[in-house]
């Protein structure tokens, strides 16, 4: 069977990946294709909008948290069925973790994926120039397989032509057409408030925009024939260890506008290890399901909805019992957020939350942490064994303020050193870090030795 797939880079950040990245999407769509959409790095908000325009769950590949083995079977479990694969890139094509290689880099999931890349370059005042540049990606590397560019910010038709006649003549790949620099094309900027209007089908409209207007000036035909690459082969699955449904154990989801941050693969690994998940949402006033044995409350941002959290007493107190009552649990995020005893807005404004870790969390308007962790367990910690790691990422704006000693979870390494992160007590498992399942299914496989261990009713 023939694949395609194709890798969307930008030279920079800023150039218009994404928006050009949903605009095919949504133009491969229209043609009749069946589209997947993947997203280089830990990102949340970019996966919404490929899910929202292709019906499909968008995934994150990420080179520094995941193997190449594991990068590779997320894309191939995730294109079956469909017709073309998009992965849209992060940052400039070669920046990643570090300045000096190409580790974690779009270059490097490229390379690993055997994907052809497109590349996106801002041609806004320059002609000539733009073959310089493309020429440039072409040169710093041997490994990535550079086919086409797109010209995104062009002032008109002719511009367009120059773009063209320079690169095409200069770098030998074509450049399959344009998007014109136009400020309502601009997608809503990118925060955390934005995902629930997302899947509330608010921007549906704007996204078929983007896709009429790329079919206009974008020849999607040379893209898919383009998009052809080979089949990736991976010769150990860990997705396919799944037991017997009389073996296995519930574990509930907080899933809704305000808990939404979860990676796909998270979830389908504790179903390959036996797990069956039993999805509820806090903010709609759902308590706790019944006959769980588990419970995992994602990321989000329950600060956007404190109000309404503190509101649902019945949902907090079903959450806290369970928890007291030895329920293995993990929060990350906003779910850790969540289980503090309150969540103070910048304004002073106080909301009571679950209260069942000591402390609250203040919000304040400059980002609190950001990048990616390496991840050791306390002693104790169900998930994350002794001498067991794994990987993931912090993102959040927010700061937790502890009353006195607490005990923490894990230990986090990231670019500034090490630190002590988050609250364990008995089987929860909470802070603001975001693990990611695929550097480390064994945390699956624990978590769910523990809920039969723990056999909570």
């Amino acid at each position: 069977m023939e694949h395609r797939r194709l890798v969307i880079a930008g030279t920079g950040s800023g150039v218009g990946k994404t928006t050009l990245t949903i605009g095919l999407m949504a133009a491969f769509q229209k043609k009749g294709f069946t589209v997947q959409g993947f997203k280089c790095g830990p990102d949340y908000i970019d996966p919404t909008y490929h899910t929202a325009v292709t019906d499909r769950p968008s995934r994150n590949v990420d080179s520094w948290m995941l193997s190449h083995e594991m990068v590779q079977e997320i894309v191939q479990r995730g294109s079956e069925g469909a017709d073309v694969s998009i992965i849209e890139g992060v940052m400039g094509f070669f920046d990643g973790k570090s300045p000096t290689s190409n580790a974690g880099t779009t270059a490097e999931i490229s390379m690993i994926t055997k994907s052809p890349v497109i590349l996106v370059v801002n041609c806004a005042s320059m002609a000539r120039s733009a073959a310089a540049i493309v020429k440039g990606f072409q040169c710093f590397a041997e490994g990535p397989n550079i086919v086409g560019v797109i010209a995104n910010r062009v002032g008109s038709e002719g511009h367009f032509r120059l773009v063209q006649a320079a690169i095409e003549q200069e770098c030998g790949i074509p450049v399959v057409g344009y998007l014109k620099r136009d400020e309502e094309l601009a997608i809503p900027e990118r925060h955390l408030g934005l995902v629930p209007s997302i899947e509330r089908g608010e921007l549906d409209s704007f996204f078929q925009r983007l896709g009429d207007l790329v079919l206009e000036t974008i020849d999607i035909e040379k893209l898919y024939e383009l998009a052809k690459a080979p089949q990736l082969s991976v010769s150990h699955s860990q997705f396919q260890r799944g037991e017997t449904k009389s073996n296995s154990v519930r574990i509930a989801i907080a899933k809704d506008a305000a808990f939404n941050f979860y990676y796909k693969e998270n979830l389908e690994l504790l179903q390959s290890y036996g797990a069956e998940l039993v999805e509820f949402s806090p903010l709609k006033g759902d308590v706790l399901p019944s006959n769980i044995h588990g419970l995992y409350i994602g990321g989000g941002f329950p600060e956007e909805f404190a109000e309404e959290l503190a509101g649902q007493e019945a949902v907090k107190q079903s959450i806290r019992i369970a928890i007291e009552n030895g329920l293995p649990t993990l929060a990350e995020c906003g779910g850790f957020m969540f289980l503090t005893e309150a969540i103070e807005e910048t304004n002073g404004r106080k909301h009571e939350m679950v209260g069942i870790i000591p402390g609250s969390v203040k919000m304040q308007n400059k980002l609190a942490a950001l990048g990616y962790r390496e991840i050791t367990g306390a002693e104790g910690n169900f998930l994350l064994e002794q001498g067991v790691s794994a990987k993931g990422h912090e993102f959040h704006y927010s700061v937790f303020q502890p009353k006195g000693e607490i005990p923490y979870a894990y230990e986090t390494k990231g670019m500034r050193g090490k630190k002590r992160e988050g609250y364990m007590k008995e089987n929860l498992i909470a802070g603001y870090t975001h693990f990611h399942f695929g550097s480390c299914p064994q945390m699956a496989e624990s978590w769910i030795r523990q809920c039969k261990e723990i056999n909570y009713e």
